[in-house]
C-alpha cells in the first residue's frame, strides 16, 4: 500500500535512525527467521497492507503473506499474517505492529460506533481529530470499520464555525454574502455551518448550506430542529449532529434520524488493539 509511504517511511526513520544496533550485534549474519501476527483479542483488523509495506521497505528479502482483508472481524487467536526472512523482520517488527495495531483500535472503534445505530439514515463519521502526520492512515481505518470520513482537512469543505459567525457579527446578511462569494469562488465545495441552538438553525436554514450541523444542543432541541429542518420549504441540508458523543449518545440520537453523527473520539480515543509478532529462527 504504497499510498502510505510518507507517513511509512518517516515512521522508519524516526526508529530506526542510523541502524538497529542491538540485531546488528546480537543476531548472526545470515540468520533467516519466520514469524506470525497473531490477534491477541478480537475486533476488526486494518493496517495488513500496511504492515507489509513496512516490511518491504525496511526488510528487503522478506516474504509476507497476509491472510485477511482489511475490514474482517477477528478473534483472539486469529493468524492475521505470516512473514520470513532476513533478521531485518527484527528491525521493521515495531513499526509495522504499531501501525498494525493502531489502525485496527481505529477500525474496531468505528464498527463499535456503526453497530450502535438504530436509524437507516444516520451514518457515523469521523472528524479532524487525527494524530499528526497520520490523517490519511486514521481515516481509511475508519471506512474499514463501517464509519464514514467528514472533510479531509481545511482545503476540501467549508466548515462555518461559531468563530467564523462571530467574524461576520452575526449576521445572517454578511453570512449570505460570504457564502454567496465562496460559492462563485469555488463551486464545487461543500459548505457546512455550525448552529448551536435554535434561533440559529432558523437563521442559517435560508443561506443554503450543504450541511447544517447542530452542535452541543440537547436532545429536545435537536428534535425541534430537526423537524424544522425537513419542513423547510427551500434547500435542505443534510443534517450533522455533533458535540461529545458518546456510544450512548449516538445510539440516542440515532432515533431522531440525522443525516450524520460525528464521532471525533473514533480517532482520537481508539485503543490500539492488541496484535503479537512471535518470529523463531527457521
Amino acid at each position: 500500500m504504497k499510498k502510505f509511504d510518507l507517513a511509512i517511511k518517516a515512521a522508519l526513520k524516526e526508529d530506526i535512525g542510523n541502524g538497529d544496533v542491538t540485531t546488528r550485534f546480537f543476531v548472526p549474519l545470515g540468520t533467516r527467521f519466520s514469524g506470525e501476527m497473531r490477534a491477541k483479542d478480537n475486533g476488526v483488523v486494518c493496517g495488513l497492507e500496511t504492515a507489509k509495506r513496512v516490511f518491504e521497505l525496511a526488510a528487503k528479502g522478506s516474504r509476507v503473506k497476509i491472510l485477511l482483508k482489511d475490514g474482517a472481524r477477528i478473534k483472539k487467536g486469529d493468524v492475521l499474517m505470516k512473514i520470513e526472512g532476513p533478521a531485518s523482520i527484527l528491525t521493521a517488527e515495531r513499526t509495522a505492529l504499531n501501525f498494525l495495531q493502531h489502525m485496527s483500535g481505529v477500525a474496531t472503534r468505528a464498527a463499535l460506533f456503526a453497530s450502535v445505530i438504530k436509524h437507516p439514515r444516520t451514518k457515523i463519521y469521523d472528524t479532524r481529530k487525527t494524530l499528526p502526520g497520520l490523517r490519511a492512515v486514521e481515516k481509511y481505518a475508519v471506512t474499514c470499520g463501517g464509519a464514514r470520513n467528514h472533510r479531509q482537512g481545511l482545503y476540501d469543505m467549508a466548515m462555518i464555525k461559531d468563530n467564523h459567525v462571530a467574524f461576520a457579527g452575526g449576521s445572517p446578511a454578511v453570512l449570505a454574502e460570504r457564502i454567496a462569494a465562496m460559492r462563485k469562488a469555488k463551486p464545487a465545495l461543500k459548505i457546512e455551518i455550525e448552529a448551536q441552538d435554535l434561533a440559529q438553525v432558523k437563521a442559517f436554514l435560508p443561506l443554503g448550506a450543504d450541511v447544517l450541523m447542530l452542535d452541543n444542543m440537547d436532545y429536545a432541541a435537536m428534535k425541534k430542529a430537526i423537524a424544522l429542518i425537513r419542513s423547510y420549504k427551500g434547500k435542505v441540508p443534510e443534517i450533522e449532529i455533533s458535540g461529545g458523543v458518546d456510544l450512548k449518545m449516538a445510539a440516542r440520537y440515532s432515533t431522531l434520524g440525522p443525516d450524520r453523527i460525528s464521532v471525533g473520539s473514533i480517532t482520537s480515543g481508539a485503543k490500539p488493539l492488541d496484535i503479537s509478532f512471535e518470529v523463531k529462527t527457521k
